[in-house]
């Protein structure tokens, strides 16, 4: 299962504009990305709602992740990785002057 951490670098955290953004992000892969902070359990990043409720403050720790059922093939796993990694870079550059 591909996995990336990441900083919530947005002044009011995964809330509003910036979780709207992420979750948009995350649509537009097509992939079944989840995220999750510590002591709490995976969330689907497609779902504005669950991003929200799940409470990811700005400087939290998230993990990035999709399923491996959500990959085809070795092709499908760097498309993921690659999706990962452009998702952080978003969560990390949001807010930031």
């Amino acid at each position: 299962m591909p996995t990336m951490k990441a900083v919530v670098a947005a002044p009011v955290g995964l809330h509003a504009r910036p979780a709207a953004v992420f979750v948009r992000a995350v649509t537009d892969t097509g992939l079944p990305v989840t995220i999750s902070k510590a002591g709490a359990g995976k969330v689907d990043a497609r779902s504005l709602l669950q991003v929200m409720t799940a409470d990811f403050p700005q400087g939290c720790e998230v993990e990035l992740s999709i399923m491996e059922h959500g990959l085809e093939g070795a092709l499908g796993r760097k498309k993921a990785e690659e999706a990962l990694r452009q998702l952080r870079e978003l969560l990390e550059s949001q807010g930031a002057a």
